[in-house]
């Protein structure tokens, strides 16, 4: 079933917080591993370190601006701390705490041996220029200092971050560590930089593989295939567009797109290069010629197939959730369902491919750039993306036949007990390996 329900029979007042968010995820899954000691338990709930930063930079017109910055770590237990960087003016400690927590289980879930880390500073983008972006960006890794590193925290590109971002970074960290190769410092580079063939789409890319797998095992009521699919997508960014053109090459068809000043509709079907050629001329989708102007929360209820959030975190709460009309919502965003939206959407018989499954294409093509950047090597994008496919197919598949295992032996649950959702399925199997890799360690000293 997925008839919208009565919002007035919703509480509008939840948790919205991204870091406490996150920890009821993690929440969710705990009564299915009863066997998970209670030490461990807090110490895979929380960052292993959090860095405070608060620089000074000089801006173009001679003034001077402070800046304050994040860089957290979540977990190291399978290997080097892994996340991006973002620069957005609604940065917070905690959004950072909970983005890398879901960076340790995103890398867990597709088997790459990182562990979660992520970084932010608050500013706008927008009203910077280059030169002012590229002192912020050295000022910001120079503090970070012995911080970050090849082989203990490895940065990337997020929120308004890029390839030219990256490259900022490594000759940032190149000339404080002359003489060794610093490459894999960290990944997102430009591809003469040492980047890697396929990253930049690597997240779209990735989403696409994982709803396709997903479509195969026949979880989605009245949708098996992407030809015909009707898609929306929230926020046409890089991974947003990149998603959207390769949906529409499978033969989706895009009726609706977003950014950050609103939105549009078309329900005869839209050309994603068309949408993306409009909005690099005039800076939004909005207002693009045979379209219809929407917001960013009526562009989330519009009738569509396939929902694609790809902006920010809470976009779909309980305030709304009754009213989307998708039948499967495949998270390229990280965290834009809350848990109570969660439990509404799956009571509606919508299906939500979690963030730690469908946007783990960049950190696993992260990995691959990494890989290359040690042997001083580079890969073809065939190559790239075959190995991209496997790993989405298999995190996939993971995934589901945990989901199955877990209805199947638990059919009816107490009241009260939030529903068995792909999203619980997901932190059991990223929760068992990174505990197992702890354990087979062994808690030092």
């Amino acid at each position: 079933m997925n008839e919208p329900a009565p919002v007035a029979a919703v509480q509008t007042q939840e948790e919205l917080n991204p870091f406490r968010v996150s920890q009821q995820q993690f929440a969710r899954a705990l009564p299915y591993i009863p066997q998970l000691k209670k030490g461990l338990i807090e110490f895979l709930m929380s960052p292993v370190r959090t860095i405070e930063l608060c620089f000074p930079v000089e801006m173009d017109d001679g003034s001077v601006r402070t800046f304050r910055a994040y860089r957290v770590l979540h977990n190291r237990v399978r290997g080097p701390g892994k996340g991006g960087i973002r620069y957005h003016p609604d940065v917070t400690a905690d959004e950072v705490r909970a983005l890398a927590g879901w960076m340790t289980w995103k890398c867990a879930i597709v088997d790459v041996p990182f562990g979660g880390a992520k970084g932010g500073v608050v500013c706008n983008p927008k009203e910077l220029s280059e030169s002012e972006l590229r002192r912020i960006t050295r000022r910001y890794i120079s503090d970070l200092g012995e911080n970050i590193g090849p082989h203990t925290d490895i940065p990337a590109p997020d929120l308004y971050t890029d390839e030219r971002t990256m490259a900022w970074i490594y000759d940032t960290y190149d000339m404080m560590h002359p003489g060794r190769n610093n490459l894999p410092v960290v990944t997102g580079k430009p591809i003469d930089l040492g980047g890697s063939y396929g990253r930049k789409e690597a997240t779209g890319r990735g989403l696409l593989y994982a709803t396709e797998q997903l479509l195969r095992h026949g979880l989605v009521a009245g949708l098996q295939q992407l030809n015909g699919a009707k898609l929306v997508v929230q926020g046409f960014g890089n991974a947003g567009f990149t998603a959207a053109r390769l949906f529409h090459e499978r033969g989706a068809v895009l009726v609706g797109a977003s950014d950050s000043q609103g939105g549009i509709y078309q329900p005869d079907g839209l050309d994603p290069f068309a949408v993306h050629a409009f909005k690099q001329q005039h800076g939004t989708v909005v207002g693009m010629p045979g379209t219809r102007t929407v917001t960013n929360p009526e562009l989330l209820e519009l009738p569509c197939d396939i929902l694609v959030p790809a902006a920010l975190e809470n976009q779909i709460t309980a305030a709304n959730a009754a009213n989307i009309q998708a039948k499967v919502i495949c998270e390229a965003a990280n965290g834009p369902i809350t848990p109570r939206a969660d439990d509404i959407l799956t009571s509606r018989g919508v299906v939500v491919l979690p963030d730690v499954v469908a946007n783990a294409g960049g950190v696993t093509v992260s990995y691959y750039e990494w890989v290359q950047n040690i042997e001083n090597e580079q890969w073809e994008l065939d190559e790239v993306n075959a190995k991209l496919r496997k790993k989405m197919s298999a995190a996939v598949d993971a995934v589901v036949q945990r989901w199955e295992d877990l209805v199947k032996k638990f059919p009816t649950l107490p009241p009260d007990t939030p529903p068995i959702q792909l999203r619980t399925a997901a932190y059991l199997v990223a929760i068992e390996r990174v505990s197992h890799v702890a354990l087979e360690r062994g808690i030092w000293p």
